[in-house]
């Protein structure tokens, strides 16, 4: 089951869904990287609307760096710590499962934020398809519907695997538009994305397009292309991060051209408020929560708000 919300209509749900919470005295959050803004602005959302629950609670947001093992020590120390709560952005969203069982015996209530995790008891995300389907469906619109095209690949975890298969999915719809690589890890940073597209630049010598998987991915990609004076073809991605804001603002980043952005400081508090719900025993109506994606380009940045952690 799903249900798909608006960024501006998820703005109602705040400040009502919370007021008769029970007190919330410890969050437990375990994200992808630490190093990665949106993930940084994921745990500010968290602990500001955990804070309207308890001034005093106590979270321990830690990045697992991509390391499964490391994933499933985070979670057992969460359940050591006696956490009521726990927001995880999962590495696997099967081989996590039994981490999050043993959360949930302990008493814990899961709730999976920015990518989907069986056994959750809910889950909120960005929908993913429809951001990887605008961002590409733009980006394949500047190359004139023909060329080769790059998607920077990332971590395989959903919210990647989604955006990938929402570009794709507009790919086959194009004929003239031929993908020379998807299947490269860049591992949705700035220097991974510096690394694959040095590479991929290397072995390709035309280009027409690039899609990264997320906003650091792509800057790191633009920066490759302009140390490697290849700097003829258009860079689309997701998210809407600052950094990505910026770039767009810079004329001098003429490359990178469109995101599709993300609200991860608003994802969080919608996370923490249906925590808070299931701990009062409110079953969530639905399962999934899916946050809308509007695209952000050059052409319309100045009216773009940013997320919601900058303003």
């Amino acid at each position: 089951m799903l249900k798909t919300i608006l960024l501006a209509g998820a703005a109602l749900v705040i400040g009502t869904s919370v007021a008769a919470a029970k007190e919330l005295k410890a969050i437990g959050i375990s994200v992808g990287s630490m190093g990665n803004p949106f993930f940084v602005a994921l745990a500010k959302g968290a602990t500001f609307e955990a804070k309207k629950t308890n001034p005093n609670v106590k979270v321990t947001a830690v990045g697992f760096d991509y390391d499964l093992g490391k994933q499933n020590t985070q979670i057992d120390n969460f359940i050591a710590a006696g956490v009521d709560l726990i927001l995880l952005n999962p590495g696997d969203p099967k081989a996590i499962e039994p981490a999050v069982k043993r959360a949930q015996a302990a008493g814990i209530i899961v709730v999976a934020v920015d990518t989907a995790v069986q056994g959750a008891n809910a889950t909120v995300e960005t929908n993913n398809v429809q951001a990887g389907t605008i961002s590409c469906q733009y980006l394949i619109d500047k190359m004139g519907d023909k060329g080769n095209m790059i998607i920077l690949n990332g971590p395989q975890v959903s919210s990647v695997i989604e955006r990938v298969n929402g570009c794709k999915d507009v790919i086959s719809k194009h004929p003239k538009v031929k993908l020379l690589s998807s299947d490269q890890d860049a591992k949705g940073s700035r220097e991974g994305g510096l690394a694959v597209m040095q590479s991929l630049l290397t072995r390709f010598p035309t280009v027409d397009g690039v899609f990264a998987i997320n906003d650091p991915t792509a800057i790191g990609a633009e920066l490759a292309a302009r140390q490697m004076h290849r700097t003829n073809f258009p860079i689309t991605s997701v998210d809407g991060a600052p950094d990505a804001e910026a770039a767009l603002k810079d004329p001098h980043a003429k490359q990178f051209v469109a995101t599709a952005s993300q609200d991860p400081f608003l994802m969080a508090r919608l996370a923490v408020q249906e925590g808070v719900g299931l701990l009062n025993g409110k079953k969530p109506a639905k399962d999934l929560l899916l946050m809308d994606s509007k695209l952000v380009t050059r052409e319309n940045v100045g009216e773009y708000k940013g997320w919601t952690s900058t303003h």
